[in-house]
Formats: C-alpha cells, sequence, structure tokens
C-alpha cells in the first residue's frame, strides 16, 4: 500500500481527531521520511514551521496512528528513542545499533508468515514488526579501522 500524506491524514480525521496544520505536517513528514524518524527527529524538522508546535503533539499524533495500526512503533535502534514507520506492509526492519540508522528489506518470507498468521488466527493484522540488529557496513568499517 502507498505510504501517502492523505491515507494518514484521513485515518486521524476518521479517528475523530481534527486535523491541524501541526498535524497535518506530521503525517506529511512521517509519509516522505525513509529514515524512520522519532518524535524528537519530527519535532526539530517542522518546529521552524511552527512555533506553537509542541513536542507532545507530535507524540500524541504518532500515537493515535500506532493505535489507528497505519504506522508501526519500531521500538528503539540503540538510541533509547522509539522510531516510528509509516510503511505497514510486511517487511524486514534493520537497525544499526552504532549509528542507528534503520533501513527496510522486503521479504517474500514475512508476507507468507502474515499469510500463515492470518489464516491459522482470524485476527486482522494491521502491521507486523521484524526488527533486526546488527552493524550497518559503514559502522563496520569504522570498526575496522
Amino acid at each position: 500500500m502507498q505510504i501517502t500524506t492523505e491515507r494518514l491524514t484521513t485515518s486521524l480525521k476518521s479517528a475523530g481527531m481534527r486535523m491541524t496544520p501541526q498535524r497535518a505536517a506530521i503525517c506529511k513528514a512521517l509519509a516522505e521520511s525513509e529514515a524512520h524518524p522519532t518524535a524528537a527527529m519530527i519535532y526539530d524538522e517542522l518546529r521552524p514551521q511552527f512555533d506553537s508546535l509542541s513536542l507532545a503533539t507530535v507524540y500524541n499524533t504518532l500515537e493515535a496512528l500506532v493505535k489507528i495500526g497505519v504506522v508501526n512503533a519500531l521500538g528503539g535502534a540503540g538510541d533509547g528513542s522509539i522510531h516510528y514507520d509509516a510503511d505497514t506492509e510486511p517487511h524486514v526492519n534493520l537497525a544499526c545499533i552504532s549509528c542507528n540508522k534503520i533501513i527496510d528489506i522486503p521479504s517474500s518470507h514475512v508476507q507468507q508468515l502474515d499469510d500463515e498468521i492470518t489464516s491459522t488466527s482470524g485476527y486482522k493484522l494491521l502491521g507486523a514488526r521484524v526488527l533486526y540488529y546488527g552493524l550497518c557496513p559503514e559502522c563496520q568499517k569504522k570498526q575496522e579501522n
């Protein structure tokens, strides 16, 4: 499913949340990010545009999106912060414990696991978190030097 700002904002509206310019900007920042941002990263990006933006607004908006099931909360990448992913399609996340970068890796095995769990459990799955930790190639090179 295509990750769009419209999908995220429509989901918030459907959940009864008022769409403010700040919430729309949070959705846009998340939909356009490939960095799996934290709430603080989104706040820092948007703060210059919105003097009235609070970190609490960012957290509350992200948590609402997670609760609705259109965003996954990935947990930390060695940095003690929760990272968010608007791509809820089955895939693997790889987190570097040194630089805290998180990347997506498509996997047919994860899709097969989703299908198996759906068919055997009766659950309507809203997303999945498959997060592997390790050292990215750049950090491995740094450690070798």
